[in-house]
């Protein structure tokens, strides 16, 4: 899943300008640092939108590339009128009295990242490291492409102590790709094809993994296309044709796409700043984040102003020319997976996954002779492959007629009697295709309850679900059931069992647990096993004693009849409410099946909306305890079985108060919780605070180690941070 936040703008552009040369890091967190297309170099407080230094060029010269900064020294790199180069710091304020060196060749781009020196490349397609340059400005400099080539595009990559440089070039509309490792230094060249005749590549990106080079291109057919290079081959000078495959294809309305780019904001999710055919069939520019991996469109986002086809991708943030503005848009990706595709799976081993994953659906919905077959047919060792077709010839001709009787009984028969006869089912329940059986005999006794109202095989079902052969896709309506009856067992297990249920249904149940009596909960069934180690049933009565329920903040109801256990006023008598758990031990097991239970955030989200206000804050109350009791102990997880770990915890308080921020903020009942989290909060903020510092001061001792030779055996090193 990924998501575009809240854009701003940064800054505004000159008119006229069509765009900026580039955007670089600025050599800090936060930092950007912006060249436009003639003379001046900026840098900027991202977060705040405010320059923290700008840089110009004397009349008559010209920036010809991005600047950039060098993260090993702090200084600022540019070059103007294609030979000249300048280093300077942020002190300085004019261009013309900073460090100045004139260069044998044209620069084509500077490249610099953090833990590398920076490169210069130039235009004929040479690499120098800049401190090997500035000890001889005017050495020669050799020519790697032919002198009818144009270099369109460069990037470096970085892995380990590998770096390499990638560059595209193009000669008579045919695109070639240099792969450069340096040090040590070796060479390879592909030919690019394209798909379509007259089909031209106008954006591309690049990453290294595992001496793997990742190329990724977009064409203006609106194909994107990604290519392997392994760096595992010896460099040579023979041009070899690239192989290529078909990662995604957009939706073009026009012949060929004029101006496109592209971003890759991880493995799997790339954004695309185009202009495409909109909801209302009109084109619009438009940027895109897709998902490669599915294929699918994960979020959009119109630009009405237009665009110049330049999108650059930093720091969790993208940057995009809108109109005469630079605009930031922050995004969020996801792990790509089909649960996160589909929902927030919930943990489950790999053995519960792969009963689930094996229905065969095809066969479940047609429901002929071949499915009876895969029904009754199990593993059977033999000696031999006559023995073994014999075998499955007579369980073919024997058990379908067996088990279809079996089916045909479940429709008529008694209460009584449905036990005794899926006992020999329920014990068979090992085989790999015993999903389809499940969910059979589950349909038949769901649909004869909707029918007959005195009809509901209670234990039956329960055991269908233990057997942990079903879905709720198997059977849709046996949850809807276990609501009307209000059968919470049932739906307890279901909650930690079935991975694929919709988030109405989820938000329903909670809803139920929610509202239920105390008297109902006393008198229900229900599996105390992911609350035990942690509430005690002292613990228990102490709340039940110490609180008093008000609903609405006005009228008291009794304590039988309320469908809380917490009170939202506490009597002065009450000392340790800090450790008593907000709801009884029933109850927060039922709560526990909600919170481990998979969703999707978007889809949870208005069906959350539906809980009354007393709802919501006993389920925040609660939520709160079960943070506080993650983070007692150094491991910050639960003790127990089906117990949520505390990114659940802190997605589930996240949503709670997003779907209900208005009605906590205005009741007086949750002033005393806002505060209670609000502290907390700050207390968290202020102890990550003090990691960042530790991660930093770790850091810098980590430089200081490189910087330095290694000690002899016997020698002591002290390090001191200032």
């Amino acid at each position: 899943m990924a998501a575009l936040g809240e854009g701003f703008t940064l800054c505004g552009l000159a008119p006229g300008s069509g765009g900026l040369q580039g955007i670089e890091p600025g050599g800090g967190p936060d930092r950007a640092l912006l060249t436009d297309p003639g003379r001046s170099v900026t840098l900027y407080k991202v977060s705040d939108q405010k320059p923290l230094g700008s840089w110009t060029v004397k009349q008559g010269q010209r920036i010809t590339c991005p600047a950039v900064c060098n993260f090993e020294t702090g200084e600022y790199i540019a070059v103007h009128d294609s030979k000249i180069l300048r280093i300077w710091k942020d002190e300085d304020v004019n261009l013309e009295k900073v460090f100045k060196a004139t260069l044998s060749e044209d620069v084509y781009r500077l490249h610099s990242r953090p833990n590398m020196e920076p490169l210069v490349v130039f235009k004929t397609g040479a690499v120098r490291f800049l401190d090997a340059l500035l000890a001889a400005p005017q050495q020669g400099i050799e020519a790697v492409i032919s002198e009818e080539e144009v270099i369109r595009w460069t990037e470096v990559c970085l892995e380990a102590e590998q770096t390499v440089l990638v560059l595209i070039t193009e000669k008579d509309g045919d695109y070639c790709l240099y792969v450069q490792k340096l040090n040590p230094s070796s060479l390879l060249k592909y030919k690019l094809k394209s798909e379509v005749e007259k089909s031209i590549p106008l954006s591309f990106t690049a990453s290294l993994k595992n001496k793997i080079v990742t190329l990724q291109a977009l064409y203006s057919s609106g194909c994107v296309y990604k290519s392997l290079v392994s760096l595992h081959q010896p460099g040579t000078e023979e041009e070899q044709v690239l192989p290529k495959s078909l990662l995604l294809k957009l939706p073009v309305s026009s012949p060929a796409l004029e101006r496109a780019a592209l971003a890759a904001l991880d493995d799997t999710h790339i954004a695309v700043l185009a202009a495409l055919p909109s909801q209302n069939n009109d084109t619009k520019d438009c940027l895109r984040v897709w998902n490669t991996q599915f294929q699918t469109l994960q979020t959009s986002k119109e630009l009405p102003q237009g665009t110049s086809g330049q999108l650059w991708c930093y720091e969790g943030k993208l940057y995009v020319v809108h109109g005469k503005t630079l605009s930031v848009i922050p995004y969020q990706c996801e792990s790509s997976s089909l649960s996160s595709a589909l929902g927030k799976l919930k943990d489950v081993s790999i053995s519960e996954a792969k009963m689930v994953s094996s229905v065969n659906w095809n066969a479940f919905l047609e429901g002929g002779s071949e499915l009876k077959q895969l029904q009754q047919s199990s593993p059977v060792k033999t000696d031999s492959k006559r023995s073994l077709r014999s075998q499955k010839s007579s369980v073919a001709k024997v058990e379908p007629k067996k088990n279809e009787q079996l089916l045909e009984d479940l429709k008529t028969v008694s209460l009584s009697c449905i036990e005794q006869k899926l006992q020999p089912i329920f014990s068979n329940m090992a085989e790999s295709n015993s999903q389809i059986t499940a969910g059979q005999i589950a349909t038949i006794l769901v649909s004869r309850c909707a029918v007959e109202p005195t009809f509901y095989p209670r234990d039956a079902l329960i055991q269908l679900v233990q057997t942990r052969q079903l879905s709720y896709s198997l059977c849709p309506n046996l949850m809807t059931i276990a609501l009307e009856k209000t059968d919470v067992r049932i739906l307890q297990r279901c909650l930690q069992q079935f991975p694929d249920i919709p988030e109405a249904v989820t938000c329903a149940c909670l809803k139920t647990f929610l509202s239920m009596s105390n008297t109902i909960l006393q008198g229900a069934s229900i599996d105390v096993g992911s609350v035990v180690c942690y509430i005690d049933t002292a613990q228990e009565d102490r709340a039940d004693a110490a609180m008093e329920v008000v609903q609405n903040g006005f009228s008291p109801i009794p304590m039988g009849e309320d469908s809380c256990d917490v009170q939202l006023v506490q009597k002065p008598e009450v000392t340790d409410a800090k450790q008593l758990c907000p709801v009884n031990m029933k109850r927060a097991a039922l709560l526990n099946a909600v919170l481990v239970s998979a969703y999707s955030d978007t889809f949870v989200l208005p069906h959350l909306k539906d809980l009354s206000a007393q709802q919501v804050l006993l389920f925040l109350q609660y939520l709160q305890y079960l943070y506080v009791k993650c983070t007692e102990n150094v491991s910050t997880t639960l003790p127990g079985v089906d117990v949520p770990n505390v990114n659940q915890i802190m997605d589930w308080i996240s949503l709670l108060l997003d779907a209900h921020f208005t009605v906590i903020v205005m009741l007086p009942e949750a002033k005393g919780l806002l505060t209670s989290l609000h502290k907390f909060v700050r207390a968290q903020v202020k102890f990550y605070s003090e990691l960042n510092k530790i991660e930093g001061s770790l850091q810098e001792l980590q430089k200081a180690t490189h910087r330095h030779q290694p000690p002899g055996q016997y020698s002591i090193e002290v390090l001191e941070l200032v």
